[in-house]
């Protein structure tokens, strides 16, 4: 179905471009003729920016009405807890709202040195360096250690930032297919032995839910001379005896060489860090552009994160709690007739497969009162349209029980299951 837009606006624009521009391409052409989100908008179905006007993390309130948030990556829950809190306001009220400047320059403050050396001892490496935002942190480095001659090997299914990261760099990269290692090894075998290599993987894969085979991974890294960078934005604070991420999680952080990491899911806040060998991140403090051409993660996030922190260390229950809470769901999600995929974790996936299905299951989903996430192209493969759904620690037996009496009744009603 198209509708046709043609509001006093947009014609005022088009008759100022045709003006200025004439039979000269105009670089905004696509912007005036882009019109998806607005029928989205116009049949009801566009599901982006909501508009959430209080949050108390298992609960969001929208057009006045509470719904139950199975969308966020608050796993254990800490982002509203007091401690968290508490820090947050304490680094406020000693700092300001912000350092108004890269860490390079005027923006380095004793908190972040904290951090690091408490994150690098938490997943076991040498020494950490923290970045503004997770997104940040994979395009910056990944640009930073593979060249243009260099080969980079990447799972078909990794996070956006690790993709950008890669066309930055201008490496050689070999994709291969998702959680394959038999594809893997054929990329690696045929790739020319003079030139260096280097692996980079999600650790926790961010719409699947499933988690990557990191043990088999180091292990064709070290059959083929490669480096390891592992992605654990949605594995810290879930896997490993800790919660040190999914290196710890097999038992193969000595043969892992860099892991990443972000604040914005189980630490509660933003940003985001990277943690290897002393010599490594050295470098990478002075050529990463990332970290010297951006304003320093203000002391608010730093001192909430470290708060997390403790928090995740004295408190393994939250661990255990969300891991319940997870296989609980996945359960009972399967018993209902939904497919969910091969997740192993807190990420659960209703695949749908179409794209207007899936949008009108969570515009019905969220009229009930249930908060999930539509995810569609390019985000997930084509035919393949998903909701992504997200549990935490502090979710109670009761919200996730009339959740998946929403889902078995809407479900039904849209013909996901029988």
């Amino acid at each position: 179905m198209f509708i046709e837009f043609k509001d006093v606006a947009f014609q005022k624009m088009t008759a100022t471009r045709k003006r200025y521009f004439g039979r000269v391409p105009d670089i905004f052409t696509k912007m005036y003729n882009f019109t998806r989100a607005k029928t989205a908008k116009a049949l009801g179905y566009y599901p982006y920016f909501p508009n959430i006007e209080k949050s108390d993390a298992t609960e969001v309130t929208i057009d006045g009405q509470k719904r139950v948030m199975l969308g966020s990556n608050n796993y254990l829950g800490l982002s509203t807890h007091p401690k968290v809190v508490e820090a947050g306001i304490q680094a406020l009220k000693d700092y300001g709202s912000g350092l108004t400047g890269s860490r390079f320059l005027n923006g380095n403050v004793t908190l972040h040195m904290e951090l690091e050396q408490r994150l690098a001892k938490y997943v076991g490496m040498d020494r950490a360096l923290v970045f503004s935002s997770g997104f940040g942190v994979n395009l910056g480095i990944i640009s930073a250690v593979a060249g243009q001659n260099d080969y980079v090997f990447s799972d078909e299914m990794n996070h956006a930032s690790i993709v950008d990261g890669i066309r930055f760099a201008g490496s050689i990269k070999r994709k291969y297919r998702h959680n394959d290692m038999k594809d893997l090894e054929y990329h690696m075998a045929s790739a020319e032995l003079s030139r260096p290599r280097f692996i980079v993987t999600d650790g926790v894969f961010s719409m699947e839910g499933d988690i990557a085979k990191l043990d088999e991974i180091t292990a064709l890294a070290n059959k083929y001379h490669a480096r390891v960078m592992v992605d654990d934005a949605h594995s810290i604070g879930l896997l490993g005896p800790k919660g040190e991420g999914t290196a710890a999680h097999f038992g193969v952080t000595k043969d892992v060489d860099l892991i990443m990491g972000t604040f914005s899911k189980s630490f509660g806040s933003l940003g985001g860090f990277i943690a290897g060998e002393e010599a490594v991140i050295d470098y990478l403090q002075h050529h990463t552009r990332t970290m010297i051409f951006t304003a320093a993660l203000p002391p608010t996030n730093v001192a909430s994160t470290m708060a997390a922190l403790e928090l995740m260390e004295k408190e393994p229950d939250r661990r255990k709690a969300v891991m319940e809470n997870s296989k609980y769901m996945r359960e009972k999600l399967k018993s209902l007739g939904f497919e969910v995929g091969e997740t192993e974790t807190p990420i659960i996936p209703i695949i749908i497969g179409k794209d207007v299905k899936t949008f009108y299951m969570w515009k019905d989903l969220l009229a009930a009162g249930v908060y999930t996430n539509p995810i569609v192209s390019p985000a997930t493969p084509p035919g393949r349209a998903l909701l992504r759904t997200s549990y935490m620690a502090t979710h109670t037996r009761d919200q996730l029980d009339f959740c998946l009496e929403q889902f078995e009744k809407i479900g039904k009603q849209r013909r996901v299951i029988s």
